[in-house]
């Protein structure tokens, strides 16, 4: 077991025991020092209910048999008397478990029922009264209509008026019951807490190590693999079904450390591959500068061409910039929920001019074959920017007509955007990879800034719902696709 004394293991272990303590350390009071007060209480409880059942009933022409039953099943002692201390009837356990065993069910019903035969005379002796019950009356007195109670170190009395079934006046109805000392109860239940105590506390440090053990075990395997986040040989295996919560962690982790290690993979492909790109521009700016400043400085026509060489590797560098910035964040948003709806004809025709405008005067034609209210929920400059990037990218791969074809269809519930080039085509082993970030300046040689473009263009469709997909064949030229869900 993990000796470390912060350990959540530990502390489980510790905790359980403490709890253990507490339940005993409370039960040992309730069931020593405070048991007089609670067997006390409920034998007070109990007169009190046994008194009020009486006087609910007090002029039913069966109250004798209430008052037997009431009697034997509370333990009590019953007297009925009139105000100057006759005792009309009495019961206690004893004499309602001797009617019960000695006499039949119908005699009792035939005594019961002669009320004359149910007084009990005892010429005034109050020899078989209760003792204090002068004192009683006198008290009860004094209330007036207004029930008493009193107990001392032996005996609780409830007492007060009730109209007895078969006489004229009120008469007076006093309960009372024992309040037995429980010390001999208490030893034994301490001999017996004893035992308790110690069998629990035996069995429960047993469990409480199991229990301690069987969460320290996954929560140690979390820890670990929270250590190892990111790392290439990060421990996936956990064993699953101990707790739906650590579960549920344990594939956060997981893919907390898939993200990591992506991020880290993006990184080094950052540094190793876009290096070279950015190398080259700035190698010939710094080589051109120095030019101008060593020899072509006084010659104009000269240094004209080097600063235009200058500027043109200035704006592919920053370009490069560009398309990487544009692609982090990309990688790292997600479409909100407020997403517009776009008009795509209108957004495809704004692209188309924006090229036109771009290359006017020059041999670069776009034909446009775009449909009319098509729409769409996305991010309007998002879905421009993947548009432009494949009308780019198809014109930096036509041939000599230096021809792209822009088209806008819809089918069902779907919107296709088709962008053709007529230029050499891609061989179909590459298809899957041209959607690969660096992989036009890494494997194909293009034409392209850093190989990003395309890459942009799938992580937009994606971010979208949509999905982006190319057609090629050698010596033909290629189309570009992106389908989108429509939303009208």
């Amino acid at each position: 077991m993990n000796k470390k004394p912060k350990s959540f293991r530990t502390k489980l272990l510790l905790y359980f025991m403490l709890f253990a303590a507490m339940i005993f350390s409370v039960l040992w009071l309730l069931q020593t020092v405070f048991l007089q007060s609670f067997y006390n209480k409920m034998l007070i409880d109990s007169t009190k209910k046994a008194a009020e059942t009486i006087s609910q009933n007090s002029c039913s022409d069966n109250i004798i048999n209430i008052i037997d039953s009431v009697s034997g099943n509370n333990s009590v002692l019953v007297y009925v008397t009139d105000q100057n201390g006759e005792i009309l009837y009495f019961s206690d356990e004893y004499k309602a478990a001797r009617k019960k065993n000695h006499m039949g069910k119908d005699n009792i019903s035939m005594e019961l029922t002669d009320k004359s035969t149910e007084k009990i005379k005892h010429g005034g002796n109050s020899q078989n009264l209760p003792d204090g019950y002068e004192e009683f009356l006198a008290a009860l007195e004094e209330s007036g209509e207004t029930p008493i109670e009193y107990s001392t170190d032996r005996i609780y009395v409830y007492g007060t008026y009730i109209d007895y079934y078969g006489e004229d006046e009120p008469a007076i109805l006093y309960v009372s019951t024992t309040l037995d000392p429980v010390g001999a109860a208490v030893s034994i239940i301490r001999l017996q807490l004893i035992w308790v105590t110690i069998l629990s506390l035996a069995v429960g440090f047993v469990l409480a190590w199991f229990i301690a053990k069987s969460f320290g075990k996954p929560v140690a395997q979390l820890s670990e693999k929270a250590n190892r986040l990111g790392e290439q040989d990060y421990p996936k295996d956990f064993r699953e079904g101990f707790c739906s919560e650590l579960d549920d962690l344990s594939r956060k982790l997981d893919n907390t450390s898939d993200k990591l290690i992506e991020a880290q993979t993006f990184q080094t492909e950052l540094l190793a591959n876009v290096s070279h790109d950015l190398r080259t521009p700035l190698t010939m700016i710094k080589g051109y500068a120095e030019i101008i400043a060593d020899t072509s400085w006084n010659d104009e026509e000269q240094c004209r061409a080097d600063v235009a060489v200058i500027v043109r590797e200035t704006d592919r560098l920053t370009a490069l910039v560009n398309e990487i910035l544009e692609y982090s964040e990309l990688k790292m948003s997600r479409i909100p929920r407020e997403a517009e709806t776009v008009d795509l004809g209108a957004l495809c025709e704004r692209v188309c001019r924006s090229f036109e405008a771009l290359y006017k005067g020059k041999s670069e034609n776009i034909e446009k074959q775009i449909e009319s209210g098509i729409y769409v929920d996305g991010i309007p400059e998002r879905l421009e920017r993947a548009v432009y990037n494949l009308i780019d990218n198809a014109f930096r791969h036509t041939d000599s007509s230096r021809k792209v074809t822009v088209r806008l269809t819809s089918s069902g519930d779907t919107a296709k955007i088709e962008v053709t080039d007529y230029g050499a085509g891609i061989p179909a082993a590459e298809l899957e990879n041209i959607w690969d970030r660096y992989y036009t300046s890494r494997q194909r040689k293009g034409k392209g800034v850093s190989g990003l473009g395309l890459a942009i263009v799938k992580q937009t469709t994606e971010m979208h719902g949509g999905k982006c997909y190319a057609l090629s064949e050698e010596g033909k030229g290629s189309t570009f696709v992106i389908e989108l869900k429509k939303c009208r």
